[in-house]
């Protein structure tokens, strides 16, 4: 393997696909960027989880934060540690259970400490169109039993923003008989796509103070070509500018109605558009909940650039900075645990 690798050794040269037109005209606009000067509070939230698998069990710390900056920084933070027995879709679950953190966070900082503008890391729209994991079973009888009552139910222990912990856990054992143990983890993934949605809804009240910021993307929409928009721009610009904007009503992008609230969701609108702050730093991918005119978009670009270093939020990076769960971490927390059981891959090593 050393031997390929030396062999097929070479730098990347970005290369148009063939058929291709990459001509960036009205689709890209190089122009700077001032900083803004209004008087306003800002806060960033981030999320991270990681998955141990042990013979026996899954071994998952979850941990979420938002960090509010108004002349001083101030920090909401969630986290657990789930041990988890090998079901399906854990690689599901568990992110859900890392977004409900994060969302949690991010409405209480919207709620209690009323900041004009949150930086929410990564897509809310991509969020909304994968909104429950493709081949999962739906169960048919839980989702009868989700009438107006148990929404009701649902949202008041949401609404307690005292505790950041998943709720779904409570509506479970009040509201619903206990599962058999086959059932039990299709229960829990979908009522916890139930409270994503739900937290996501209460956020998405206060939508034009939110901004969601990517560095990563796999939408097409501008070159129509099988690389990302984002990769093709990234490099084949390098000045300050913006590309074209993209405007999408969600209703009219996702195959499935959602489960609760589907007239909400269905008539949100999504201005997407692609930024560079500074010059030979990253493309970010940046989408607004709300339908927002050229005017607005301006002025949210620059108070993105405002508290910016390198071409991205500072207050974004320290939050992804603070909640990162590493391999080094996870291993940490096992010896803290007194967590010895060995893996099926550390039983290759006797």
């Amino acid at each position: 393997m050393y031997i390929k690798a030396l062999n097929n050794r070479r730098y990347i040269q970005p290369e148009p696909e063939k058929n291709t037109d990459f001509s960036l005209d009205g689709k890209w606009f190089d122009r700077p960027f001032a900083k803004s000067r209004k008087e306003f509070s800002i806060a960033a939230g981030d999320g991270s989880f990681n998955i141990k698998k042990f013979l026996m069990f899954n071994y998952c710390p979850v941990s979420a934060e938002a960090l509010i900056y108004d002349d001083d920084l101030i920090n909401i933070e969630q986290s657990e540690i789930f041990e988890m027995e090998h079901v399906p879709f854990i690689k599901e679950l568990i992110p859900n259970y890392m977004s409900i953190f994060e969302l949690k966070c991010c409405l209480k900082a919207i709620s209690e400490y009323d900041v004009d503008y949150y930086l929410f890391d990564g897509s809310i729209f991509g969020d909304l169109q994968n909104h429950y994991p493709k081949g999962a079973k739906q169960p048919a009888d839980l989702k009868e039993k989700i009438d107006d009552g148990v929404l009701k139910y649902f949202i008041d222990v949401i609404s307690d923003l005292s505790n950041l912990d998943l709720s779904f856990p409570t509506v479970k054992r009040k509201v619903y008989a206990h599962p058999s143990k086959d059932l039990d983890e299709v229960y829990d993934l979908y009522l916890s796509s139930i409270e994503k949605l739900l937290v996501l809804r209460e956020v998405l009240k206060s939508n034009k103070k939110i901004i969601s910021i990517s560095k990563t993307s796999s939408s097409n929409d501008i070159f129509h070509s099988n690389a990302p928009d984002i990769g093709i721009l990234d490099q084949f610009t390098q000045k300050q500018g913006m590309s074209r904007i993209i405007r999408k009503k969600v209703g009219e992008s996702i195959a499935v109605p959602f489960p609760v609230f589907n007239e909400f969701f269905s008539k949100l609108w999504f201005t997407i558009f692609y930024v560079r702050l500074e010059e030979n730093k990253n493309v970010l991918k940046v989408e607004l909940p709300y339908y927002a005119e050229d005017d607005e978009i301006a002025e949210i670009v620059e108070i993105i650039k405002r508290d910016s270093a390198e071409g991205y939020p500072y207050l974004l990076n320290k939050a992804h900075n603070d909640v990162v769960i590493t391999n080094k971490h996870v291993d940490e927390l096992l010896k803290i645990s007194r967590i010895y059981e060995t893996t099926n891959r550390e039983q290759l090593k006797r």
